[in-house]
């Protein structure tokens, strides 16, 4: 067996065969050659004489000189298969000619290896690494971006995400992401650039749609309240004088036409994204159905004594079991009314008791996300109540899927239901018009899945091979003006669907959605039933 450069451990078994570290990593991590066609792919969406510039992620502090796992940028991921922070790479239109008379059309800066800081914080690829997994040949050290001559005032466009938020340079580290920053800041000739103005422009491009052009307008007004030179930039000036669906569609456009355009960054990295290859669905199934196999063992291991902590480290131990690196989002793990706070990620509670539990938990596999809930009766069956509830989120899932399949609409499945739900509250007595339903279905059906959760890609007509979510749900709080015995009840489905020419395909099937499904898995015998740990020594506080 020959040693390669990267392999720098290795460990002797006992047969005495050299077993390299290197073998013990996963082997169906994205190919260097998915990541080249990605490239590809973008560049051919380009227009004329353009360069698209992508930042890695910044690094984010945990608690004094310790930072939170880092996760990288999902662009720059997407385009090199790069994981390690402080890089920036660059694609171009059209082929680069070199001082020396070599041609490029990429160039990729990074990290350099540092012996001494990999001891604390872990091996870096270096440039040779870099190259094998991203397919870039031209990779150099960040320190040379801000020596390489590169003339941006000759592109017609440049094409980038909006800067990271928080980011500062160091004097001492030109390779740092807030010097690289910097460095592209001024080789761009970008020093009147206004990230807060820019990231309104983004929003409108990305979510501004006649249906919600006032509510759009509102937001923007309200988030820059206290900033009126970013209200009065031109651009805004325009957008807010807008009335009618062909001007927006029309200002939309000339977004994507400015020279540095963040719209056309988001446009081309989102039509690619939105459509998943058979590369990204291989990884997509595995990650759901770590998912589904989670929700499962936790369905059959629940009992009234757990605390919603344990219950979320159950979820998380099956996944790391399988091989999930991380979860996609924080784990949500809501007993009764917790439940009915959407983004609940405290899970507090210390005894679950006999409620409702609703779980909002999905893993992350090699950078893909599954997004998987389940709601279901702790000691096992539905109360009358909560029967009623869950079939009709039930009900309104099902009508959304009947509405998939490639060229339907977003909205025609929102739409579905909604008014299943709003329908059946009123019927319920719980609201006594169906525009009150917002009230108890506060959010949205559908998202993109993919490298993000909330993944990039468009939401008006529905194609194949997207992946995205269904998830209706009801949700009713305590002191609700309605009858108390729904008081505190809360129930969200939400399922997985890949987009077919004729329909769809439920990823999520592994673990039961159905209340009869769901009271028979709980009825299980879980493999975690006899896992017990020694009690603590501590003891209990009392009083100080």
């Amino acid at each position: 067996m020959q040693l390669r450069p990267l392999l720098l451990t290795i460990f002797l078994c006992f047969t005495g065969t050299i077993i390299l570290a290197q073998d013990f990593l996963p082997k169906d991590y994205l190919t260097a050659s998915f990541h080249s066609g990605r490239r590809e792919a973008a560049r051919a969406q380009m227009p004329a004489n353009s360069v698209m510039v992508v930042f890695a992620a910044p690094t984010r502090t945990f608690a004094n000189d310790v930072e939170y796992l880092y996760h990288q940028n999902p662009d720059l991921y997407y385009f090199t298969g790069y994981k390690e922070p402080h890089a920036v790479l660059l694609i171009f239109k059209e082929d680069q000619k070199a001082a020396d008379g070599t041609t490029y059309k990429e160039l990729f800066f990074i990290q350099k290896k540092n012996p001494q800081r990999e001891q604390w914080t872990g091996k870096r690829l270096g440039i040779e690494g870099a190259r094998e997994r991203s397919g870039i040949a031209a990779v150099f050290n960040g320190e040379d971006f801000e020596k390489t001559a590169i003339d941006f005032s000759r592109f017609d466009k440049i094409i980038m995400d909006q800067f990271p938020d928080g980011i500062e340079g160091t004097s001492n580290d030109p390779a740092n992401l807030g010097n690289l920053l910097k460095t592209f800041i001024a080789k761009a000739g970008l020093k009147d650039y206004d990230p807060a103005v820019d990231g309104n422009l983004n929003a409108i491009s990305q979510f501004a749609y006649f249906s919600n052009l006032s509510q759009i307008k509102q937001m923007v007004r309200n988030r820059e309240k206290d900033h009126p030179a970013v209200l009065a930039n031109p651009l805004l000036t325009e957008f807010f004088s807008i009335e009618d669906s062909v001007s927006l569609d029309a200002f939309k456009a000339k977004l994507t036409k400015q020279r540095v355009s963040t719209a056309l960054f988001r446009q081309i990295t989102a039509g690619l994204r939105e459509i998943k290859t058979p590369e990204e669905m291989y990884l997509i199934r595995k990650a759901v159905e770590i998912s589904c196999q989670g929700h499962n063992e936790v369905m059959k291991a629940v009992r009234p004594d757990m605390s919603e902590l344990e219950i979320q480290g159950l979820h998380e131990y099956i996944h790391k079991r399988y091989g999930s690196e991380e979860v996609g989002y924080g784990s949500i793990v809501g007993a009764g009314e917790n439940g009915c706070t959407l983004h609940y990620m405290e899970n507090s509670k210390t005894r679950v008791g006999t409620d409702m539990l609703l779980m909002d938990v999905g893993a992350e596999y090699h950078g893909y996300t599954a997004d998987v809930t389940r709601t279901i009766p702790v000691n096992g069956k539905f109360s009358p109540e909560a029967r009623q509830i869950y079939q009709l989120v039930y009900d309104a899932q099902e009508a959304a899927f009947n509405i998939l399949k490639e060229g339907a609409k977003f909205a025609d499945a929102s739409k579905a239901a909604k008014d299943v739900i709003a329908n059946g509250l009123v019927k319920l007595g719980i609201i006594k018009d169906v525009k009150d339903v917002n009230k108890y279905y506060p959010h949205g059906l559908s998202h993109h899945i993919g490298l993000d959760v909330h993944d990039k890609g468009s939401y008006s007509t529905l194609k194949k091979d997207m992946v995205i979510t269904i998830e209706p749900g009801i949700y009713i709080p305590s002191n609700s003006p309605c009858d108390k015995k729904w008081w505190g009840l809360s129930v969200r489905i939400e399922d997985d669907a890949l987009i077919t020419e004729k329909g769809y395909e439920l990823l999520t099937s592994f673990a039961p959605r159905s209340i009869e499904g769901v009271e028979k898995m709980v009825a299980e015998k879980s493999a975690l039933d006899n896992y017990k740990v020694p009690a603590l020594q501590t003891v209990p506080k009392k009083s100080f």
